[in-house]
């Protein structure tokens, strides 16, 4: 592993299995690229980061303990409100937790892996305390990664995760994911009803289009399996949440931002909804008691289209 100096946090490199993978503690524990050889240097996967301090131009970044938007000021569990401010500059929601607005620590356990970590306690007011890890692993034919929260407060909280990768957006670029519907959102955007009757243009599980209208939306009922194709790079990559597929249920929850314009697109893992805080039954959040873990693992898998 190297270090190299970018405009304003460190960047630590891991090079293995023909990839190269850069993170940046300092920033939010994200992602500054993640890169393969394709026979002819480098090949960006996920857009690459350009120095600035937004986390929303990095490569990808973790969502913990929550993922997107909580609405109504807060939450209650347990007979207690707890009330939530917004944390993001133009956004009427606090979104995204908290581990994203902390530095992280690296730790480097093996040659293939780095991890990061990071003790949360209390940030601005919020009731989590917590500790966190990312762990990233190369290997040959992609990468592991996995996030996971263990809850250290007293008594017990509503946990969610989420991943936030930013894919590169090409002409011909196609997402593919089995999924039941999807959210539809008032302008804020929160959840307003779910439909199995996907407006146009907004349906993955026979290939969509990664350009297009803005969506910036949850799905349900995910099989756990997604994969993205890049015909220009004559390549695939395979995502899969192994929980997911071993429930065999079709449980999961996805999100998709497709901005109108711009070189970029995220479809991003999540364990919950938008909003779930509020939604009956609060799908896919984990209450988890002291010392109990909630985990969130990812599989990315290369695979080279013929053309």
């Amino acid at each position: 592993m190297t270090s190299l100096s970018a405009p304003s946090h460190p960047i630590h490199w891991l090079q293995h299995g023909g990839q190269r993978l850069g993170l940046i503690p300092g920033l939010g524990g994200s992602v500054a690229a993640w890169q393969r050889d394709a026979g002819q240097g480098l090949v960006d996967i996920w857009r690459p980061w350009a120095g600035a301090a937004d986390l929303y131009t990095t490569a990808s970044f973790p969502l913990v303990p929550w993922s997107n938007r909580i609405g109504q000021g807060g939450f209650s569990h347990a007979g207690t409100h707890h009330p939530m401010r917004p944390n993001r500059a133009g956004e009427p929601y606090p979104i995204h937790g908290d581990g994203w607005l902390q530095p992280w620590v690296i730790h480097q356990p093996r040659h293939d892996t780095l991890e990061l970590h990071l003790e949360s306690s209390h940030f601005d007011g919020n009731p989590y305390h917590y500790r966190a890890l990312q762990r990233f692993v190369l290997r040959d034919d992609g990468m592991d990664q996995l996030l996971e929260v263990t809850h250290l407060g007293p008594g017990s909280l509503p946990y969610g995760l989420g991943q936030h990768p930013a894919f590169l957006r090409t002409p011909n670029a196609r997402l593919h994911a089995q999924v039941e519907g999807v959210w539809l959102s008032g302008a804020d955007p929160m959840p307003t009803g779910f439909t199995t009757l996907f407006p146009a243009g907004w349906d993955p599980r026979s290939g969509m289009e990664v350009s297009g209208s803005l969506i910036d939306n949850a799905y349900a009922g995910w099989s756990g399996q997604a994969h993205v194709d890049w015909p220009e790079h004559a390549l695939r990559l395979h995502m899969r949440d192994p929980a997911v597929v071993a429930r065999g249920r079709n449980d999961g929850f996805c999100l998709l931002y497709r901005p109108a314009e711009g070189p970029h697109f995220c479809f991003e893992p999540v364990t919950h909804p938008i909003d779930a805080f509020h939604m009956e039954g609060r799908p896919g959040l984990q209450v988890l008691e002291t010392g109990q873990t909630l985990r969130l693992a990812v599989e990315w898998r290369f695979e080279s289209l013929g053309q």
